[in-house]
């Protein structure tokens, strides 16, 4: 069993579903803030940072428009990370939920981390 912990970010996004969902479980979209580069072969996404070597991410579940989960190849069976758009009742707001696993002395720097990214999303996107 592993000793990290499920986490989740949430982040206002000024949006339609559609549009932001694009940003997530695309690999155009996902070029455009996520990482520098993104290939997807039969469900699994590959990941290139400044140059590296891929690192591989299968799709484990999805819904259009709702949200898309990943889970690394190097992570628990019951680890991922995933992308769930929302709507507010009241202002209908879309909202970004980050959900996430790290050990527990890790998820402030992971925290920052995706609030780092996700101020590269609002940018690309118009926010």
């Amino acid at each position: 069993m592993s000793k990290k912990q499920l986490f989740s970010l949430e982040f206002k996004v000024r949006c339609s579903p559609g549009i932001l969902f694009e940003f997530l479980a695309t690999p155009s979209g996902l070029q455009e803030w996520f990482c520098e580069n993104v290939d997807e072969r039969d469900g699994v996404f590959y990941f290139t940072w400044d140059g590296s070597s891929p690192e591989a991410a299968e799709i484990v579940e999805f819904e259009q428009d709702r949200f898309i989960r990943f889970r690394w190849e190097y992570q628990e069976k019951d680890e991922y990370f995933e992308f769930q758009i929302t709507k507010t009742e009241i202002s209908n707001q879309t909202i970004l939920v980050i959900k996430d696993f790290a050990e527990k002395a890790e998820i402030k720097d992971q925290s920052q981390l995706w609030e780092t990214q996700i101020k590269d999303l609002l940018h690309r996107i118009g926010n």
